[in-house]
C-alpha cells in the first residue's frame, strides 16, 4: 500500500489512519551518516556546555553575563536564520550544512584563546552563523531523505546521534578536566572538522540516485519551494512554532545555561556535578527515544508532543522545588524522557507540512527561528530573575512557559498522513 505525503490531516485532530502499524521501512544511508556527523558534532557539544558558563564568569562577570554568552550564540542563529534558509534553497542542504560546520569550528577554536568575556561573546555569537547553517540544512536533509511514514523514526534516530554524542562529550570532558576551561573549545572544533568530513565525503546521492533524479525531473516538473505565508495556514505549523519556542526556552535556554549554575551553587556539588546532570538529561532523552521514535509514527505526532510538553513542565517546577544534587540529577533524567517526546514530534510536523517533494528552507528557517527566540530569551530573563528572586522563580517561569505552549494544540490538528 503507498502513502501519499500530501494526505490531509484528520479535522478531528486524531491519526487519520488504521490501527495497523505501518511497515517498516529502510532509511536512505545518507541518514545514517548524518546520524554519525551528529553523533560527531553533538560529542564537542558535550565537551563545552558544561564548563562555558564557568568559562565565561572566569572573566569576571556575573549569572546573567555568563547567560548572555549562552544565548549570543542563539541570537546569532536567530538573525541569520532567513539568510540559511536562502542558502539551503539556492546551493542546496549539503554544501551549506559542511559550511557551516566549518564556521562553527573556527569559531569555536578561537573561543579557546579570547582573552576578555567581549572576545568570548564575539566568537560564540560568530559560531551561531555557522550554527543555523548546519541545524537547517540537516532538518532539510531528513525531510528529503526520509520515506513519509518513517519521519518519526529517521528524526529520533537523528536526534540519538545527538544524545549519544551529548551522553560521552561530558564523561569524556570529565576525563579531560585537568587540562583547563579552555581545552574542550578547541577538541570541540576539531570534531566539528571531522563531522564535516563525514558530511562531504559520504552525505551525496549516488550515480544511480543521480539519474533516477533526472528523469523524475523530466516527468514531473518540481514544484515551486514552500512559502512561510503557504505553511501559516496550517494550524499545527503555527501550533509548532509556539510549542518550538517555549521548548527552546525551558529545555534548551534553562536547561543548558541555569541548571549547571544551579547545581554547583543550591545542591552544593562539586565542580563534576554539571556534566553529570546534563549527561543524565541526555541519557533520559537517549532511553526514551527507542520508544518515541516508532510512537509518533504510529500513534500520532499530537499526542506525544502534548504528553512530552505536559511532563516538561512538571519536571521544571519540581527542579525548582529541589535541592539535593541526588534529585536534581534524577528530574534530569526525567525531564530528558519528557523532552524525548517532544523532539520527534516537532520534527516530524515539520517534515508532514513541508513534503517530500518540496523545498522548503524559509519555512524550516521560521520554526527554528521560533525555537532559537525562546533559547534566547530564557536563559537572559531566567539570570535576571535568579540574581534577583533566586532559582525557583526561574524554574517556575519555565514550567509556566511549556504550559502556555500547550493551548495552541488545544485545536490543531494531526499531521500524520492517512494510510
Amino acid at each position: 500500500m503507498t502513502t501519499s505525503n500530501t494526505a490531509g490531516p484528520d479535522p478531528s485532530g486524531r491519526p487519520g489512519h488504521d490501527a495497523t502499524p505501518p511497515e517498516r521501512e529502510k532509511l536512505p544511508r545518507e541518514i545514517w551518516f548524518l546520524v554519525v556527523a551528529s553523533f560527531v558534532v553533538a560529542m564537542g557539544y558535550g565537551l563545552v556546555a558544561p564548563v562555558l558558563p564557568t568559562y565565561a564568569r572566569s572573566f569576571g562577570v556575573g549569572v546573567t553575563g555568563a547567560t548572555v554568552v549562552v544565548s549570543a550564540f542563539a541570537l546569532f542563529r536567530l538573525l541569520f536564520a532567513p539568510v540559511g534558509g536562502g542558502l539551503v534553497g539556492r546551493l542546496g542542504p549539503r554544501i551549506v550544512y559542511v559550511s557551516g560546520l566549518v564556521i562553527v569550528a573556527l569559531s569555536t577554536g578561537a573561543s579557546a584563546f579570547a582573552d576578555s568575556y567581549w572576545q568570548l561573546l564575539t566568537f560564540r555569537g560568530l559560531g551561531g552563523i555557522g550554527s543555523t547553517m548546519f541545524t537547517i540544512s540537516a532538518a532539510s536533509l531528513v525531510i528529503t531523505l526520509a520515506p513519509v511514514r518513517s519521519r518519526g523514526r529517521a528524526s529520533a534516530l537523528f536526534g540519538s546521534g545527538f544524545l549519544l554524542g551529548n551522553v560521552f562529550g561530558p564523561v569524556l570532558g570529565a576525563g579531560l578536566s585537568g587540562l583547563g576551561l579552555r581545552a574542550p573549545f578547541v577538541i570541540y572544533g576539531v570534531a566539528l572538522l571531522i563531522a564535516a568530513a563525514i558530511v562531504a565525503v559520504f552525505v551525496r546521492p549516488s550515480r544511480a540516485e543521480r539519474e533516477a533524479a533526472k528523469k523524475r525531473a523530466v516527468a514531473e516538473p518540481a514544484q515551486p519551494p514552500m512559502r512561510v505565508a503557504e505553511a501559516w495556514q496550517n494550524a499545527a505549523y503555527r501550533a509548532s512554532l509556539v510549542s518550538g519556542f517555549v521548548h527552546g526556552w525551558a529545555n534548551l535556554g534553562v536547561r543548558m545555561s541555569i541548571v549547571p549554575l544551579f547545581i554547583v551553587t543550591t545542591a552544593a556539588a562539586g565542580d563534576w556535578s554539571p556534566g553529570v546532570a546534563l549527561a543524565a538529561y541526555a541519557i533520559g532523552t537517549l532511553v526514551m527515544l527507542r520508544w518515541t521514535g516508532r510512537a509518533v509514527d504510529v500513534r500520532g505526532r499530537k499526542p506525544l508532543l502534548v504528553g512530552g510538553l505536559v511532563a516538561s513542565a512538571v519536571t521544571s517546577l519540581a527542579l525548582g522545588l529541589s535541592g539535593h544534587v541526588a534529585i536534581v540529577i534524577a528530574l534530569s533524567v526525567l525531564g530528558g524522557m519528557a523532552a524525548a517526546c517532544i523532539q520527534p514530534s516537532q520534527q516530524a510536523i515539520l517534515a508532514d507540512v513541508v513534503g517530500r517533494d518540496r523545498s522548503g528552507g524559509q519555512v524550516v528557517a521560521r520554526s527554528q527561528m521560533a525555537m532559537d527566540t525562546g533559547t534566547i530569551l530564557g536563559p537572559i530573563l531566567s539570570g535576571l530573575i535568579v540574581d534577583n528572586a533566586g532559582y525557583s522563580w526561574a524554574f517556575a517561569l519555565a514550567g509556566v512557559m511549556l504550559c502556555v505552549g500547550l493551548v495552541p494544540w488545544r485545536t490543531a490538528p494531526e499531521t500524520l498522513p492517512r494510510r
